[in-house]
């Protein structure tokens, strides 16, 4: 997963655990706007989150910051 998205990812899941508390859980389309304005990174996070994890739809944001942030 590129830098970037690492960053975006980190950052989302920052703000919905203070706005929401530890126990929220989101899907990996948090991470973009409504409208499909970058389906390559989008494809990219799909393929994180589904294919190389096997996550299911929604997973709490704690967990996905810890993954991230671990670099795995």
């Amino acid at each position: 997963m590129r830098q970037s998205l690492r960053e975006k990812v980190i950052t989302v899941c920052e703000r919905k655990i203070a706005q929401k508390g530890p126990g929220v859980g989101l899907s990996f389309y948090a991470f973009f706007a409504n409208k499909n304005d970058d389906p390559d990174l989008l494809m990219e996070a799909a393929t994180w989150w589904i294919a190389t994890h096997r996550l299911d739809h929604f997973e709490k944001a704690t967990r996905i910051r810890d993954m991230v942030q671990a670099g795995i």
